[in-house]
This record gives structure tokens, sequence and C-alpha cells, in this order.
């Protein structure tokens, strides 16, 4: 029953079925920047993507995951992206990102094309931000339209992006915090979790979790039992020892964009300790009734993504409109 209910939201989607606006009155995006300065950008990006994510379904999540750690650090500005130079120290070598994030090559990948067609005109911002909604889709989930017009910061922050994103062992309330201090709600941040659905994860991530409380939130049924099993074998309990072994997050359906997260969560068999804490946390009131919702409906998941990643898009460096520019390499500050 659930396989064809998968497979009707998949057909359902093949056509834009969500298209959610959230923008707010003062910001300044529009999801027409690009009409007259590069009309083509919306459909380069998206056929590049699609042999990208043909090429390995995993390019879908590795895109979604940069797009998020750009957004929680300075906002969606392109920080994430910029290499380290003797002048500026980046975000990619900060304890959340180092062993983290990957499509480093994707971005430059597309860039190049886009700069072939409208040199200097559209930010590496904007490029992830449009390229995680069309990865989205790809991997089947929802669409929705993507305000445009962010501008490239020029500088990054080391020390944000190590306390500003939440790590896979981190508690409810914690992570709670920091997505109230980017401005997102409880729904949104059970929404934004929900992209777990596709993607994997290092055993040096899940390592505490599968030796420690699995079994508990599991409740030592069996077939929980031989999942746990395959997952130790995959990640041997010593430290340092196949740290960058990896597994899906979804071992049910790993390269399509559904709500089978959230019934692995159910289930008590989340692999990072700070999604299954959204269930079985004890101050996971709230958010225990939004998993089994999603759980329940596929609809109101699909729904409520696209609108917290138009939300978590929306989050803006305001100093990049000021002092900002149009990278022509996402690498790189313009010289």
């Amino acid at each position: 029953m659930k396989l064809l209910l998968v497979i009707l939201i998949v057909h359902a989607i093949s056509i834009p079925c969500f298209s959610f606006d959230v923008l707010g009155k003062d910001l300044p995006l529009t999801l027409d920047y690009y009409k007259s300065t590069c009309p083509t950008v919306f459909d380069v990006i998206k056929k590049e993507m699609e042999c990208i994510v043909k090429e390995d379904p995993r390019n879908a999540a590795i895109i979604i995951r940069l797009h998020f750690h750009d957004c929680f650090v300075q906002g969606c500005d392109g920080s994430v992206l910029l290499d380290e130079t003797e002048t500026l120290q980046g975000e990619k070598k900060a304890s959340p990102n180092i062993n983290s994030l990957k499509g480093y090559k994707i971005v430059d990948r597309i860039k190049n094309i886009i700069e072939s067609e409208c040199p200097g005109v559209v930010s590496c911002a904007d490029l992830l931000t449009i390229s995680a909604r069309d990865a989205t889709i790809l991997v089947g989930g929802p669409y929705w339209d993507v305000p445009v017009g962010r501008k490239d910061s020029k500088t990054a922050s080391y020390e944000l992006a190590t306390t500003n994103l939440p790590t896979p062992e981190e508690g409810l309330i914690s992570i709670i915090s920091k997505f109230h201090y980017q401005g997102l709600s409880v729904e949104d941040m059970v929404a934004l979790i929900g992209a777990h659905t596709i993607g994997k994860a290092q055993c040096r991530n899940f390592r505490s979790r599968i030796y420690g409380d699995f079994q508990v939130t599991s409740a030592l049924n069996p077939v929980s039992e031989a999942y746990l099993e395959s997952l130790r074998e995959i990640c041997p309990a010593s430290i340092g020892e196949g740290d960058s072994n990896v597994t899906a997050m979804d071992n049910v359906t790993p390269n399509l964009f559904d709500n089978s997260i959230y019934h692995t969560l159910l289930r008590g068999e989340g692999l990072l300790n700070s999604d299954q804490e959204m269930y079985t946390s004890m101050f996971g009131i709230q958010t225990r009734r939004i998993v089994s919702k999603y759980a329940e409906d596929p609809v109101a998941f699909f729904e409520q993504f696209s609108k917290s990643m138009v939300k978590m898009g929306n989050i803006l460096n305001s100093r990049s409109f000021v002092d900002g520019e149009v990278r022509k390499n996402c690498r790189f500050v313009n010289t």
C-alpha cells in the first residue's frame, strides 16, 4: 500500500503541483530578477542538474545540504563556497562542514556554463538556491518558485559555521534554538529535516547513536535488531575506524524524495540522533505530533517543505546588498 502511495505521489508531482511564494514585502528578491539580464538561467541550471543527478542520485542531497549550510551562516550569500586564502578564513574547514559538505565542483560546473551565457550576472548564491530546488524535483520532491536577486558576500564566517549549524548528535532544545535564531519555526525545522529522506551519513556522525540508545528507541524488535547489526558492520565501535564509511539515512527508499524518513523515526530507527530527537525526545511534544502528521500525510509534508525551503532561502545577508557582488568564480571574491 505504501509503495502504491509513493508511486502515485511521484506521478502527481511530475507536473509542478506545489508552488509557494512566501516573499516578504521588504525582501529585495523577485521571481523575474533575471528576466532581461539572463532569461535562460533557470533552464540552464535545470538542464545541468538533470545531468548531474542522473550521473549520481546522491548529488541531489549534496546540493540541498550545501544550500542549507550556506543559509545558516550569514544568510544565503554563497559564503560557504569561498576557498580559504591568505586574507580570508573560509567556512569549509569548520567542524560541521569539513567532513560533511561536497558539491563544490558541481557549483563550479554550473557557474562556468552560466558565465559563458550571461557573464557577471547570476550570483553564486542564487545559483545554489535554484539548484537545490531542481535537485529536489529530480528525485521526486515538490516544486516551488525560487525568488532571486541575492548577492554574493565578500566575507565568510568560520566562527558562525561552527556555532550556527546543527550537529548530528545535538539535542532537540538546542536544535530548535538554532532554527529559531534563523527565523525558522518548529514546523519549518521538522519539514526541512525531511530532506534526510535522501542522501547518506558518515559513520563518524552516527556511531554514538548506533552504540547508544538505538536499541531503546527501536524497542528491540527483530527487524530493527537486524538493521542495527548491519549498521554496526558498516560502522565499527572504535573511534577512527571506518569513520568515513557511509550509509543511507533512509534505508527504505534512499534515492526517492518521499516521507519515508518520518516512518523511520516512528519506528525509532533514525540514523542521526538529531533526527530521532524529533520523535523520541522528552521535550518533543510538538515535534512528535508534526513527525506523525508528515508520516501519515505526504502531501502535507511536500507543501510545508516547499514553504520552508523558500523561507530558508529568504534568510539574507543584508550587508551583501550594500557591498556584495556577483562572483565570477564562486570560490573567490572578485579582484
